[in-house]
């Protein structure tokens, strides 16, 4: 591969100077190359179940959830796919900004991506909880208001801000800079800055602090919602069968993200602003503590599509039987009954006659209309009940 020739070239360049920063630069290539390969398949995969669930479901509620995940699933693939390509170009190169970057037009077109490609996701799965929100709280509202061109329409917009705050160093002349390490571009965070310099860096933390502040407060008020309304329903088993099951799985895939997004990106925001504010100078360790924290954000993009891969209503369901049976397996048949979505009435009707009888037939044959009957329908007073089931 051309990475791992790059690298092998590198080392035997810089050999007589140091051997282990070749070991460094070998290790950081292959991890890129992972990092990379592993997000663009689990990406590939997550989109192929979600284009697969769209097709399935073709009610707004789940079409309109759909659509916002499909396009965080092709913001993250896109990442990982153009990001990855970069950062294997700088290796290959040996850093050598210089010489393969003269007028700094790729280091300004790296760090658009870092910074759309970085924001856009956390924007998108905030709007994915305030349209769960919405679609649990105010139901009618949601479909009346939040149809496809709608869902189709935000998607651009939030493409387009996450674009506009990547661009807007460029409109006001303030180019990207090389980082410590050489191998990513980002805000100016070192060296002469001014007010306008320390202000960028700091509306692309606040931008992702806020997105992440709205999917903490959106997904609290669904989840409590769904909680209150399962409790309500609770002692029938008819109502909540279909669309409780449905919201149950969005906001458990919501939740996911929301926890990928703050351990993932709260770090590098909370980094970027402390930097933006202090000007560490040349510490080595601040900045081997900016790089990790870069690395931890890459891990968001990675994450994200297995939370609609694992986190599917038949893996749940899956899931939930096997913590049953090993905590306890007499409960296994109720939640059977009660949890899976996917049992009928008529089932349910059959078990309930199976399993609590209202008479006992002594005398005569075996009346199946009336065993229903007597089951689904109020006690027969004495004038009524018929002689043969009179005990």
């Amino acid at each position: 591969m051309l990475h791992s020739g790059s690298a092998d070239a590198g080392c035997v360049v810089s050999s007589d100077v140091c051997n282990g920063s070749c070991t460094k630069k070998e290790v950081s290539v292959t991890s890129t190359a992972i990092s990379m390969t592993v997000g663009i398949v689990s990406n590939t995969l997550a989109l192929f179940i979600l284009i697969k669930a769209y097709h399935r479901f073709r009610f707004k509620s789940k079409a309109a959830f759909l659509l916002f995940a499909s396009g965080l699933v092709v913001t993250d693939f896109l990442g990982h796919l153009i990001n990855g390509s970069l950062a294997l170009y700088v290796y290959a190169s040996q850093k050598d900004w210089e010489t393969f970057d003269p007028h700094k037009s790729l280091c300004d077109f790296f760090g658009v991506c870092m910074v759309f490609f970085g924001l856009t996701p956390l924007l998108l799965g905030s709007l994915m909880a305030v349209e769960r929100c919405i679609g649990v709280t105010h139901p009618l509202f949601h479909t009346t208001a939040l149809g496809s061109h709608h869902v189709k329409r935000l998607l651009g917009l939030t493409w387009l801000l996450g674009l506009l705050v990547a661009l807007l160093p460029l409109l006001l002349q303030r180019s990207y800079q090389v980082q410590h390490s050489r191998s990513w571009c980002f805000f100016r965070l070192q060296g002469l800055r001014d007010w306008v310099d320390m202000l960028l860096p700091i509306l692309f933390c606040m931008l992702g602090l806020l997105s992440l502040l709205v999917s903490l407060v959106c997904n609290t008020v669904t989840f409590l919602t769904l909680l209150r309304s399962r409790v309500q329903l609770d002692r029938d088993y008819h109502r909540h069968s279909r669309n409780t099951s449905h919201h149950s799985e969005m906001v458990c895939q919501l939740l996911a993200i929301m926890l990928v997004s703050c351990v993932c990106w709260g770090p590098i925001l909370i980094t970027g602003i402390i930097f933006s504010l202090q000007d560490h100078g040349e510490d080595q360790t601040s900045y081997t503590h900016m790089l990790l924290v870069v690395r931890m954000a890459t891990w968001n993009q990675i994450l994200d599509p297995w939370v609609y891969i694992l986190l599917r209503k038949a893996v749940l369901k899956r899931l939930f039987q096997v913590a049953l049976r090993l905590c306890s397996p007499h409960l296994t048949f109720r939640f059977q009954w009660q949890g899976s979505t996917l049992g009928s009435s008529r089932m349910e009707a059959s078990s309930s006659v199976i399993s609590r009888p209202d008479f006992i037939c002594l005398q005569g044959p075996f009346l199946p209309d009336t065993a229903i009957q007597s089951c689904s329908s109020p006690p027969l007073t004495a004038d009524e009940r018929p002689p043969f089931t009179d005990i």
